[in-house]
C-alpha cells in the first residue's frame, strides 16, 4: 500500500481488490498475511471516517434546531 492517503472511495476499492485477490487468486501465506494486514488498517480506517462524518452531520443538523 502507498503512503499516500488515499480517499474513501479509493480504499473501498482497494479492499473489494483484496478480497478478490484472497478469493480467487489464493495467495500464498506470506502475501495473504501482508493482505489481510492491509485490509485491515484500511476497513480501521473508513470506520473512523463514517464515525467523523457522521458526528460532523449530526452536529450540523442539531445547530439547524
Amino acid at each position: 500500500m502507498s503512503k499516500k492517503k488515499l480517499t474513501y472511495k479509493e480504499s473501498l476499492e482497494r479492499i473489494e481488490t483484496i478480497v478478490d485477490v484472497i478469493e480467487n487468486q489464493q495467495p500464498d501465506i506470506d502475501d495473504l498475511s501482508s493482505l489481510v494486514k492491509e485490509a485491515t488498517l484500511l476497513i480501521k480506517d473508513c470506520k473512523l471516517r463514517l464515525k467523523n462524518t457522521e458526528e460532523t452531520l449530526n452536529s450540523s443538523l442539531e445547530n439547524l434546531e
